[in-house]
């Protein structure tokens, strides 16, 4: 008699990776060029990041998210983007599904003293340099290089 070979059928199947947007916003600072950076709901440094949204294309939901997130009222957004890479979405849940980032470039011209996450992130200017040293994913890191 031959039996058939067991499976684990508990193990994860990695899902299909979702598409994110983030918007890698920059400006002509006293000391050359700065980026602006956000807290996570976790804490950490990030560029302001979300989901595409219907009706806008990716570089507006980016620039969407560069509103809510870091109070960016007036920016220049790229058509296309000036980065992408393959990320980890960490929901605070727990659970983490793969992302396809695609990163949006924008030249800002004016921020909010309020915006609708004020409550939620820290926002900061700093240098490229500094934005390598405070950025945890190396796919962000990389992103710098663009600007």
């Amino acid at each position: 008699m031959t039996v058939a070979p067991k499976f684990d059928t508990t193990a994860a199947v990695t899902p299909e990776p979702r598409v994110q947007v983030a918007a890698l916003c920059h400006r002509k600072g006293p000391n050359g060029r700065e980026v602006l950076l956000v807290t996570s709901s976790r804490g950490r440094w990030i560029l302001p990041k979300g989901w595409p949204m219907d009706g806008k294309t990716d570089a507006e939901a980016a620039l969407q998210e560069a509103w809510e997130e870091a109070g960016v009222r007036d920016g220049q957004v790229t058509p296309k983007p000036i980065a992408k890479f393959l990320g980890i979405k960490r929901f605070n849940s727990g659970e983490e599904v793969p992302a396809r980032v695609r990163v949006y470039g924008v030249k800002v011209r004016d921020l909010a003293r309020k915006f609708p996450e004020q409550n939620r992130r820290d926002r900061r200017w700093v240098s490229i340099a500094k934005a390598a040293k405070l950025l945890a994913d190396k796919g962000f890191r990389k992103a710098l290089k663009a600007v």
